[in-house]
């Protein structure tokens, strides 16, 4: 192998990750790095004489980067389909609508000198490293060495606009119409939850208006983030979207990510609503309506393994079969296909419908919620509660030079006392009796980082609290 194409191995290494394409501007993801992914991505799928579309969020360099990847496809083939500025969801979408492959240019949650890709085979299914997408690499690899060759008959370019489409559809799926008034404050860090929160929840695509007021935070497209990281899952993102629900004296607060197919729930108070909770009600309402409809059908819903207890118990209550997955986005949306899930729902405010191609979209995770809060008379605080009675550590990290002696320290402390389940990660369930509080935790390692996360789940804080403590003492001796 030539130092140059070493070279464009390492780089081409350093932003495939596990499941997207992600890298810094200008460094290492540049036009003609696109461009060659594009081929090698039409090439992987066969798209040659189809139909891909491409979409961008509002980052400074997503237009540009869309048109190279627009070049490279055409270049081998494909006839790209242009949706300009939209969601993440928004061109699951059109990917499902046109049972056509798709690239969403965005890095999501990342700051503005980040971009990247998500690429979506036919009918929004996801391509992870283990589904394409080291081929796709491998492809691109060669094109950056040897040249973009063109076929002879290159592809066509079209735009397309989709958001009223899209917008109508997610109104199909889920009737807000007959909801009481409701006053929501929706912060979109000034990502493209700004664009189709409007339209989706709003008049902005000619549907009819709904008993909504929405009060927009940050609704500004803007790739810079000027007011903070479009990151919801970092609680400091989440402050001004708390103040501003209790200062409106709003029912609730909505926080999308800088793609908005993540979407966090604020209650009336400003406290935070957990993704399991959120994941149990849309899961009760899923099961509820495909049951009405199939009386006698077998009903499976999806959960990865450190959402809340809550999830499983509540799908089985409802009379449905939970499925325990590893954590992931792309290996959730295989799942969705392989069990014929109905929905899935993830800890980290990803939440999958069968109705939607087995994509995510936080967007409709949000309208379910609003829909089955809006027909009732309480605060969002008592409906978040019943679904969470139990205490929820969250997601703690730590730098570990080697994870393996950790593992092994933490095996060697719960042995005897606790069941080890290997999944993904480690996860550790207390062997408790008569009535001594249950409790559990998941040790993962980061697929880039030397970083260990930690989750633990209890029947009571105290509990919790102990678990965890008495855990980072291994992980951090």
């Amino acid at each position: 192998m030539t130092a140059s194409a070493s070279d464009i191995h390492t780089n081409l290494n350093t932003v495939v990750k596990a499941y997207d394409i992600r890298g810094l501007v200008g460094e290492n993801l540049t036009t003609e790095l696109v461009a060659a992914i594009a081929a090698g991505f039409v090439d992987e799928v066969g798209a040659a004489g189809t139909d891909v579309v491409v979409g961008h969020d509002m980052r400074d360099s997503s237009p540009e980067f869309a048109a190279a990847f627009a070049r490279g496809a055409q270049a081998r083939g494909a006839n790209v389909v242009s949706i300009g500025l939209c969601s993440t969801d928004e061109s699951y979408f059109a990917s499902g609508k046109l049972n056509a492959a798709a690239a969403m240019f965005t890095a999501s949650h990342n700051p503005a000198s980040y971009n990247g890709i998500k690429l979506s085979r036919a009918g929004a299914q996801g391509m992870s490293l283990n589904t394409g997408l080291a081929a796709v690499r491998d492809r691109a690899a060669a094109y950056l060495a040897d040249g973009l060759t063109e076929v002879p008959e290159p592809g066509s370019l079209r735009a397309v606009d989709v958001l009223a489409d899209y917008a109508a559809y997610l109104r199909s799926l889920v009737d807000l119409s007959g909801i009481r008034p409701l006053k929501i404050v929706v912060d979109a860090g000034n990502g493209m939850g700004g664009l189709t929160v409007p339209a989706v929840l709003g008049v902005a695509a000619g549907l009819p208006g709904l008993p909504l007021t929405i009060v927009p935070l940050y609704f500004e497209l803007d790739g810079t983030f000027p007011n903070h990281e479009a990151n919801p899952l970092e609680p400091a993102n989440l402050v001004d979207l708390q103040k501003a629900v209790v200062e409106h004296g709003a029912d609730l607060g909505l926080a999308f990510d800088g793609d908005a197919d993540r979407c966090f729930v604020i209650d009336e108070k400003g406290g935070a609503v957990t993704p399991s909770a959120v994941a149990a009600i849309v899961a009760l309402r899923e099961i509820t309506r495909v049951r009405a409809a199939e009386p006698d059908a077998d009903i499976s819903v999806i959960h990865n393994l450190i959402t809340s207890n809550i999830v499983p118990e509540t799908i089985i209550a409802a009379g449905a079969t939970p499925v325990r997955t590893r954590v992931g986005h792309s290996l959730i949306k295989d799942a969705m296909r392989e069990t014929g899930a109905i929905f899935g729902g993830e800890h980290s405010a990803h939440y999958y419908f069968r109705d939607f191609w087995g994509a995510d979209n936080g967007m409709l995770a949000a309208m379910h919620l609003i829909a089955e809060f809006g027909r009732q008379d309480g605060p969002l605080s008592a409906l978040s509660a019943q679904y969470t009675p139990y205490a929820l550590s969250g997601e703690i990290n730590s730098t570990v030079a080697d994870v393996p002696a950790a593992f092994t320290r933490i095996v060697e402390a719960f042995t005897g006392r606790a069941d080890f389940d290997e999944l993904d990660g480690l996860t550790v369930t207390g062997i408790v009796s008569g009535d001594e509080p249950f409790w559990w935790f998941s040790v993962r390692s980061s697929n880039t980082e030397p970083l260990l996360r930690l989750n633990v789940e209890a029947a009571d804080v105290a509990t919790m609290q102990r678990v965890r403590d008495e855990v980072l003492t291994l992980i951090r001796p």
